[in-house]
C-alpha cells in the first residue's frame, strides 16, 4: 500500500509538466508533418528534403543508434565540442523550420511586403526569412551562453518536430517494424547493457553534459564575463525539468536534479501519429464525414495511448526507483490501439500497405 502512495508523486509539478509537454510535442509533431506533407504536394523542393523510410532503413536505425550510443559512451569527452557544434546548427535549422509558417502567416495577415534580399545555397531568402534566421541564431547563442533548461527544451522540441516532419513512414507495416526494433533497442540498452559494458550505457549517455565550446574559446582568449558563460551544457536531445519546479521535490532528489525524457520517446511515437494523421486526412478528404465523427479518428486513440504509456513509464520508474525504457510502454500503448481499431473497422489492410500509387492516367486527369 505504501508503494501505491508513491504514485502521488506523478502529481508533482515537474511530472505533470513533463507529461503535458510530451503529449503536446508528440501531437504537434504529427500535425506539422501533415502540413509539411501538404507543402510537399505543392512544392517539389520540400519533397526533395524529406525521407520516406523503407524496410532496410527502418532496420538500420536501431543499429545506427546503437553505434552512436557506444561512441557517446566511450568517446563523449573527446567529441563533445563537435557534438555541441553540430547540435547548435541543427537546433537553429529546426527552430527556423518550426517558426517559418507562423511568420509567413503573420506577414500575410498584416499585408506586409516581403522582397527577396539574398540567395544562399541555391535558395532565395526573403527579408522576413532573413530576420527569422537571425532570431534563431540569437536563440541558439543564448542557449550556448546560459545553458538554461527552458531554451534547451525549446530547441529540443523544435528538433523533434522537424525530424518527424522530414523522416516519414509509408505505412503501418514499416512503422511496426521500426517500433518493434526500437522497442528491443530501448529495453536492451536500459536493462541489459550493464552486463556487457559494466555500466548502464543509456543512462550514462543521457546524464552526461557536454563541454561548452563558447566557454572554451572565451577562456582561451581571456575574454571578460567568462563567469556568465556556462561551462557544461545539457544538449537538446532530451527534455529536462527541475524536480523542484514550483517548489515540488521528489524524496531522494536534490534541488539540482532533473526529470528527463529523450527526444526519441516523443519522435518515434510522433512518427506513428504523423502516419495516422495523414491517413485520417486522406479518409476525410476522399469520404467527407459529418462533424460528429471527428472524435473517431485514429490520431486521438494513438495520442490517448501515448499519454497512458508515458504515465505508465513514469509510474514504473517511481515504483521501481530505477530508470525505465519508455518505449517499453509507449510502443504497445500507441501501436496496439491503432492496429486493433483498424482491424475492427476492416481498414487494417489499407493502413498496413499504405496508399496505393496513383496511375499516370489518373494523375493526369486529376491535374486537368
Amino acid at each position: 500500500m505504501e508503494s501505491l502512495w508513491k504514485l502521488a508523486y506523478l502529481l508533482e509539478p515537474a511530472s505533470l509538466t513533463l507529461i503535458a509537454t510530451a503529449v503536446f510535442v508528440t501531437f504537434a509533431s504529427g500535425s506539422r508533418a501533415l502540413d509539411h506533407g501538404k507543402e510537399m504536394e505543392r512544392n517539389l523542393e520540400f519533397s526533395e528534403a524529406s525521407i520516406t523510410l523503407d524496410r532496410s532503413q527502418a532496420l538500420m536505425i536501431p543499429l545506427a543508434s546503437s553505434c552512436s550510443l557506444l561512441i557517446m559512451f566511450y568517446l563523449f569527452s573527446s567529441v563533445s565540442h563537435l557534438v555541441t557544434a553540430f547540435t547548435a546548427v541543427a537546433s537553429a535549422s529546426a527552430l527556423f523550420f518550426c517558426l517559418s509558417p507562423y511568420v509567413a502567416n503573420l506577414r500575410v495577415q498584416l499585408g506586409l511586403m516581403d522582397p527577396f534580399v539574398s540567395r544562399c545555397c541555391s535558395k532565395s531568402f526573403t527579408r522576413s526569412q532573413g530576420i527569422l534566421l537571425l532570431v534563431c541564431i540569437a536563440t541558439v547563442v543564448a542557449w550556448l551562453v546560459s545553458g538554461h533548461w527552458l531554451l534547451n527544451n525549446l530547441l529540443g522540441i523544435c528538433i523533434c518536430i522537424a525530424f518527424v516532419s522530414h523522416v516519414r513512414l509509408p505505412n503501418v507495416k514499416i512503422c511496426a517494424l521500426l517500433l518493434v526494433c526500437l522497442f528491443v533497442y530501448d529495453v536492451f540498452w536500459v536493462f541489459f547493457s550493464e552486463r556487457f559494458f559494466g555500466a548502464n550505457v543509456m543512462v550514462s549517455v543521457a546524464t552526461q553534459k557536454a563541454s561548452n565550446p563558447v566557454h572554451t574559446v572565451a577562456d582561451s582568449l581571456s575574454l571578460p564575463g567568462l563567469q556568465l558563460i556556462t561551462k557544461k551544457l545539457e544538449l537538446p536531445v532530451k527534455l529536462v525539468f527541475p524536480r523542484n519546479l514550483l517548489g515540488g521535490v521528489v524524496p531522494g532528489s536534490s534541488s539540482m536534479d532533473y526529470m528527463m525524457l529523450g527526444l526519441g520517446d516523443m519522435a518515434i511515437p510522433g512518427m506513428l501519429l504523423a502516419l495516422v494523421f495523414c491517413f485520417d486526412h486522406r479518409k476525410s478528404r476522399d469520404i467527407p464525414l459529418d462533424p460528429t465523427s471527428s472524435g473517431h479518428k485514429y490520431v486521438w486513440y494513438a495520442l490517448s495511448g501515448y499519454a497512458i504509456g508515458l504515465i505508465s513509464a513514469l509510474a514504473a520508474g517511481i515504483l521501481s526507483q530505477s530508470p525505465q525504457p519508455a518505449l517499453l510502454y509507449l510502443v504497445p500503448s500507441t501501436l496496439g490501439p491503432v492496429i486493433f481499431l483498424s482491424w475492427i473497422r476492416k481498414e487494417l489492410r489499407e493502413l498496413w500497405d499504405g496508399p496505393r500509387p496513383i496511375s499516370n492516367e489518373k494523375a493526369h486527369s486529376m491535374e486537368v
